[in-house]
């Protein structure tokens, strides 16, 4: 009785031992092929890099914005920008300026 008894044991010591083991070996292996693992690094630079140019590309053109914003102000507008502004989207022209289409231009300029 004694000698199955201490059978049984070293069995489920095996057994708990080989499922330690593989979960040892799970756990490497999300450490290294996961998502935020070592094989992903690379890629995650990759795209942080590609994320800061794309801010930077923003910012720059917020700034672009924000200046146009601030050359419209109401109180003190500028007049280059306001007539570009009315010219470009109202589609007016003084009497003595000419339009030229792209559509319109001849072959050779």
């Amino acid at each position: 009785m004694k000698r199955k008894a201490r059978y049984r044991q070293q069995q489920d010591d095996r057994t708990l031992r080989r499922a330690g083991v593989a979960a040892l070996f799970v756990m490497g292996g999300i450490a290294l092929a996961g998502p935020s693992g070592l094989l992903a690094w690379s890629e995650n630079l990759r795209l942080l890099d590609q994320r800061r140019a794309q801010l930077a590309a923003i910012e720059d053109e917020r700034a672009a914005l924000e200046n146009k914003v601030a050359l419209l102000n109401p109180d003190n507008a500028d007049p280059d920008m306001v007539g570009e502004l009315l010219r470009s989207q109202l589609n007016v022209v003084h009497p003595d300026e000419v339009v030229v289409k792209l559509e319109d231009r001849p072959e050779g300029e």
